[in-house]
């Protein structure tokens, strides 16, 4: 009697299991790969998934650097990553080069996952960055919403940041909402920096744990804009209001943020 007892209780648990595994394995197969980079083809970013943000007009944050389009020197596919590098030199009125992709008017997402696995420079001054804004014509900031999913200062290094803007919530009046991390070898290893958001909830993670979560509060557009279209954006920015706190350390250029792959995800 108790073997037969036993045997159909480890039948209940191995049915179970099953069942168990087959709704993970639903789940996962919920998310279908939509648009990705992951930068296979030596020189130049795909131009057909990547356009750039030019100018040194310090970007609302008083950014020391000019950003180039089209200038290998400052981004470039390079053995299997993306490169976006920031030097300094003399470039227009500016001391320092770098670069800022933008998928913008190429590919925008208005809900899904997005998966970025990145490298961070290091030093004090850099100010790299993983981001998101409304495809909106015109831009209204932040009426329209700011995703940043990675951003790291070099001044509080290993520190990542999962930040959102918004009219009601921004950094401006001292509202937004964040979180963040505590990724000591964020410039040695590779870390996959990640964004999943539908109509309800928005989350920020790094592999797999997500340590933001920003639910919809279902009180309008001030506190989520997040049904926009949003694009995304890769850039190493050099100083600042926040990245430059601290001083810029002249000693340490260039530096690079090195980008393995993005991947978009949708149901």
């Amino acid at each position: 009697m108790k073997k037969i007892l036993f045997s159909s209780l480890a039948s209940i648990i191995i049915a179970s299991s099953m069942v168990q595994n087959l709704n993970g394995q639903s789940q996962a197969d919920k998310w279908k790969l939509i648009w990705s980079d992951e930068f296979e083809v030596n020189g130049l970013p795909d131009s057909s998934k990547w356009g750039y943000d030019t100018g040194g007009n310090g970007w609302g944050n008083n950014e020391l650097q000019y950003y180039t389009a089209k200038r290998s020197k400052n981004a470039r596919v390079e053995n299997g990553v993306l490169i976006v590098e920031a030097h300094q030199e003399p470039i227009e009125d500016k001391s320092f080069s770098s670069a800022r992709l933008v998928t913008r008017g190429k590919a925008a997402w208005s809900e899904g996952k997005i998966e970025v696995r990145a490298k961070l420079p290091s030093g004090v001054g850099t100010w790299p960055a993983i981001w998101m804004l409304a495809s909106t014509v015109p831009l209204r900031w932040p009426e329209d919403g700011e995703i940043d999913i990675m951003e790291h200062v070099g001044f509080d290094h290993g520190t990542v940041h999962g930040t959102i803007h918004t009219k009601k919530y921004n950094h401006i009046i001292g509202t937004q909402k964040a979180n963040q991390i505590k990724v000591p070898d964020c410039a040695e290893q590779f870390h996959t920096y990640q964004l999943e958001w539908n109509k309800d909830v928005l989350k920020i993670g790094m592999d797999g744990v997500y340590y933001f979560n920003y639910p919809n509060e279902k009180s309008g557009v001030d506190a989520w804009p997040f049904d926009n279209k949003m694009y995304l954006i890769l850039n190493l920015a050099v100083g600042g209001n926040w990245g430059g706190q601290k001083g810029v350390d002249k000693t340490i250029w260039p530096r690079k943020m090195e980008v393995d792959f993005v991947r978009v995800y949708q149901h």
